[in-house]
């Protein structure tokens, strides 16, 4: 309660305190009756207490993910940088693989191709050689 709202009852009490003697006997008689059955109904002061946990934040996860360094929360970080890892060496084997390929089949048809040996040293077949390798 408030300052404002105590000081009204105050009040109310004062004046009905004042006004008790003026009231006749069977009224007062009523309300002491039901003074006693009311005060029969409270329920006595309990000593335990509630443990209520702080203010959560509505993105904040909750539950088994709420311990700071749980197992699970761990996961949830480094599982993504694995997945990503992995991502990337694998298009880095993929692409490694292809230019295996690629060179590959550029030297299976110079094999298999007669050329004369002018070729081999002619800059411009080096050229095309290299840009098809890449």
């Amino acid at each position: 309660m408030n300052q404002k709202e105590l000081n009204f009852a105050y009040k109310v009490r004062h004046a009905l305190n004042e006004s008790a003697d003026n009231l006749p006997q069977p009224t007062a008689e009523r309300l002491a009756s039901a003074r006693k059955i009311a005060l029969s109904r409270k329920k006595n002061d309990s000593a335990l207490r509630v443990l209520v946990s702080p203010r959560r934040l509505a993105g904040e996860a909750g539950g088994i993910l709420n311990a700071r360094f749980s197992w699970l929360a761990r996961m949830g970080l480094i599982l993504p940088l694995i997945v990503v890892a992995a991502g990337v060496a694998g298009i880095y084997q993929y692409e490694q693989q292809r230019h295996i390929d690629e060179t590959a089949e550029i030297d299976a048809a110079v094999l298999a191709d007669e050329l004369p040996l002018s070729a081999y040293v002619d800059h411009g077949f080096n050229a095309y050689l290299a840009k098809r390798g890449e």
